[in-house]
């Protein structure tokens, strides 16, 4: 049995109410609310999740020092680079005979990395994930 099991990913933001919100639109999340209860603070964290809770849910927190770095941990995700730079991402490196995905970064120059689809129409593998 494991020591510990994932729960959630949590980012840290310098605007975590716009990049939770950037994250939304990339990835088809929505935030998640709790019912019954008044919208919380904006200065307070903010949870997005996939709308059939089929991935974990990611946490935008604020805090007062920009990124200065390299991400030591990152987002891979199945998409599409030219749709990704349309919502507002910056390229970082282009796939080439040394990598199999684009390098990208989020508004706030948080790096991920983008595979294509091995299937037409679909954000899955379809195949072995190629790293």
């Amino acid at each position: 049995m494991p020591a510990a099991r994932l729960k959630d990913l949590v980012v840290d933001a310098g605007d975590h109410q716009a990049l939770a919100d950037w994250w939304c639109a990339a990835l088809g999340y929505e935030r998640r609310r709790p019912m019954g209860h008044p919208p919380p603070p904006p200065e307070w964290p903010v949870a997005i999740h996939h709308p059939q809770d089929a991935a974990p849910v990611i946490w935008f927190h604020s805090v007062p020092e920009p990124k200065t770095g390299k991400n030591r941990v990152h987002f891979d995700v199945w998409g599409d680079t030219e749709e990704l730079l349309a919502l507002g991402a910056t390229l970082v490196r282009r796939r080439d005979r040394e990598i199999e995905w684009d390098v990208l970064a989020d508004p706030e120059g948080n790096e991920f990395c983008v595979f294509t689809p091995r299937r037409p129409g679909s954000l899955g593998p379809g195949g072995s994930e190629g790293r």
